[in-house]
C-alpha cells in the first residue's frame, strides 16, 4: 500500500514553505506517520533562518489537527539551508553528501509563481532550479521516485493536452546560456518572440523545464504532475484552507470587498480548478506509483477535476456572489457586485468608470483628510492581476486525465478514502462557501465572530448602492433632457398634463 511504501522513506522537498508544499508536508506526516525524515530546502527570509521558518509551521492553523493528535510530528522535518537559484542549490558539501546518502523520494515543487515575472527571473527559478535538482538527484544512491510539479497550462499551443511529454519548442540549454550573457534590454526585446502563444514567462519556463526532465528520463525514476488552478482545500485537514489570494480566490475577495466590478471571462467555459488537498493526495500516490514502475519513460499526469466535477465560470461567479452576500467580508468599500464580460472594450469602459475613477476619488478624499492613500495602488494591483488571469478565463481548456483517474482507481478501497479524489456527487456550493470563508479567516484574518458586524455594514452598502444608482439614472436623464431639445419639449408637454390630472384628482376627491 501507499502508506507501507512510505514507511521509513526519507523525502527531500523543494518549495516546502509554499502553499502546496505545506499541505504536502502535513499530509505526509498525518497519513504516512511512519515516514522517515522530511528534508525541506529553504532559504532565510525576512530575518528568519530556515530552521525558524520551519519551526513556525507550529503556528499555522493547517498543522493544528496534526499537532493535536501528535505533538511531536514536526520533529521529523529537517530544514536544509539552500536556494534553487544558487549554484549547487546553495548546499554545503556535507549537507549535499547527507542528502545523496539518505534520500529516497524527491518532490520538486519550488518555482516562481509570479505571472508578471520577467524571463530572467522565471528562468532562474523554474528552469535552472529544476536542472540543479536533477543534477543533485543523479548523485542520490537510493532514489526511488522524483516527482516534478509542473502546470497544466504550460502547453498553451495545444488544443488538447495529453498526458505525455511534448517535443521542446526550444532547446532549454540554449535559453539558459542566453540568460547568462544577455543584458536586461536584450532579454526584454526577445521575450515576446520567444513566448509566442504563451501568455507569460511562467508557463513558458515551466514548459521548458518539462523538456529538461525528459532528458533525464533514462537516468532517473521521474514523473511529471500537472495540476490545473489550485484552490482552497476541500475537506482536510481544514475546510477552505488557503494562505494566498492568488487566482480565483483573489477575484472573489476583490469582488466581495466591492473593488472589482468587471472581469473578462467566458461564463460558459469550464473552470479548470482542483482543491489543494485533492492535488496533494494525488501527488503522494503518484510518487508511489512511479517507484513501483519499471520503465525509462516519464509518466505524466494532468491533475484536473473538470471532467469529473464540471463547473463553468458563470456558475462559479453566480454561486460565489450569493455566498459572499450571506457571509460578507469585513469593511467592504462597496456592495459586492460586478459582471463578467466578453467584450474587451466594454470591459475597459466599466473598469474606468466603476473602478479607476472611484479609486482616485477615494485617494483624493484620503489626501484631504491627511490619511494614507491606498486605493489607486490596490486598483493597479487588481488590474495587473486581472490582465494576467484573463488569458485563462477567456479560453476553453481541454485536459485529458484518464491516467490520473486510473492511478487513483488502482488504490485499494481504504486508501481511496485516505487519498480521496472526488469523482462525483460534489457539493459545489459548499466547496465555494468553504473557499470564501477560508480566504476570509486564513488570508484576510477576519474572524468568523465578525460576521454580524459585516452583515450590518453590507446592508448599509446595499442602500448606498441603490441610492447611488438612482442618482446616476436621474443625472443621466437630466443630461439627456438638457442636451436634446426634442426630449425637453416632450417633457414639457407631459408635465402640464400630469400636473393638471393631479389637480383634477384632488378637486374630485374634495368634492
Amino acid at each position: 500500500s501507499v502508506r507501507e511504501w512510505y514507511k521509513g522513506k526519507n523525502v527531500l522537498l523543494s518549495g516546502g514553505t509554499g502553499f502546496m508544499g505545506k499541505v504536502l508536508v502535513e499530509k505526509l506526516l498525518r497519513s504516512c506517520s511512519n515516514i522517515g525524515t522530511i528534508y525541506i530546502i529553504c532559504r532565510s527570509k525576512r530575518g528568519l533562518t530556515p530552521a525558524q521558518r520551519i519551526a513556525d509551521f507550529a503556528k499555522i492553523p493547517l498543522f493544528g489537527p496534526l499537532l493535536k493528535e501528535n505533538p511531536k510530528a514536526l520533529q521529523k522535518i529537517v530544514a536544509v539551508e539552500g536556494d534553487i537559484t544558487e549554484e549547487d542549490l546553495g548546499l554545503k558539501p556535507e549537507v549535499r553528501l547527507e542528502l545523496q546518502q539518505k534520500v529516497n523520494v524527491i518532490f520538486h515543487a519550488a518555482a516562481s509563481l509570479k505571472l508578471e515575472a520577467g524571463l530572467k527571473e522565471a528562468t532562474a527559478f523554474n528552469l535552472k532550479g529544476t536542472l540543479r535538482m536533477l543534477d543533485l538527484a543523479l548523485g542520490i544512491k537510493n532514489l526511488e521516485a522524483f516527482l516534478h510539479l509542473s502546470t497544466a497550462f504550460c502547453h498553451c499551443e495545444e488544443d488538447v493536452l495529453e498526458e505525455k511529454l511534448y517535443e521542446p519548442i526550444y532547446n532549454p540549454h540554449d535559453i539558459l546560456r542566453a540568460m547568462d550573457w544577455m543584458n536586461d534590454k536584450m532579454i526584454e526585446v526577445i521575450t515576446p518572440k520567444l513566448l509566442d502563444r504563451h501568455p507569460n514567462c511562467y508557463t513558458f519556463t515551466k514548459r521548458l523545464a518539462e523538456s529538461l526532465v525528459a532528458e533525464y528520463g533514462s537516468k532517473l525514476p521521474l514523473t511529471v504532475v500537472r495540476p490545473s488552478v489550485v484552490v482552497p482545500s476541500m475537506k482536510e485537514p481544514l475546510r477552505g484552507w488557503v494562505d494566498s489570494l492568488n487566482g480565483p480566490i483573489g477575484v472573489m475577495a476583490a469582488a466581495g470587498k466591492g473593488v472589482l466590478r468587471s472581469m473578462l471571462c467566458k461564463p460558459d467555459y469550464r473552470a479548470e480548478l482542483i482543491p489543494v488537498d485533492v492535488a496533494i493526495n494525488s501527488i503522494v500516490t503518484l510518487a508511489y506509483k512511479r517507484a513501483t514502475m519499471q520503465t525509462n519513460e516519464v509518466p505524466t499526469y494532468n491533475l484536473s477535476s473538470s471532467k469529473t466535477v464540471p463547473l463553468i465560470w458563470g456558475d462559479l461567479v453566480d454561486i460565489g456572489r450569493d455566498i459572499i452576500r450571506k457571509y460578507p467580508y469585513d469593511a467592504g468599500l462597496w456592495y459586492p457586485g460586478g459582471t463578467m464580460r466578453t467584450n474587451p472594450y466594454i470591459h475597459a469602459i466599466f473598469v474606468f468608470l466603476c473602478q479607476t475613477i472611484p479609486a482616485y476619488l477615494i485617494d483624493f478624499i484620503m489626501l484631504l483628510t491627511r490619511n494614507k492613500r491606498f486605493m489607486v495602488r490596490i486598483q493597479n494591483r487588481i488590474s495587473l492581476g486581472m490582465e494576467l488571469l484573463q488569458y485563462f478565463t477567456m479560453r476553453q481548456w481541454n485536459f485529458k486525465n484518464e491516467q490520473f483517474i486510473s492511478a487513483f482507481k488502482s488504490l485499494n478501497p481504504e486508501e481511496q478514502e485516505i487519498f480521496f479524489l472526488p469523482l462525483s456527487d460534489v457539493d459545489v456550493s459548499q466547496l465555494i462557501k468553504d473557499a470564501i470563508l477560508g480566504s476570509r479567516i486564513y488570508c484576510l484574518k477576519e474572524p468568523i465572530e465578525s460576521l454580524p458586524r459585516a452583515r450590518k455594514h453590507l446592508k448599509w452598502l446595499y442602500w448606498l448602492d441603490k441610492i447611488s444608482q438612482l442618482c446616476l439614472v436621474l443625472l443621466f436623464a437630466w443630461m439627456l433632457i438638457s442636451y436634446f431639445p426634442v426630449l425637453r419639449q416632450f417633457v414639457n408637454i407631459i408635465t402640464p398634463d400630469f400636473a393638471a390630472s393631479r389637480m383634477m384628482h384632488k378637486v374630485t376627491k374634495t368634492a
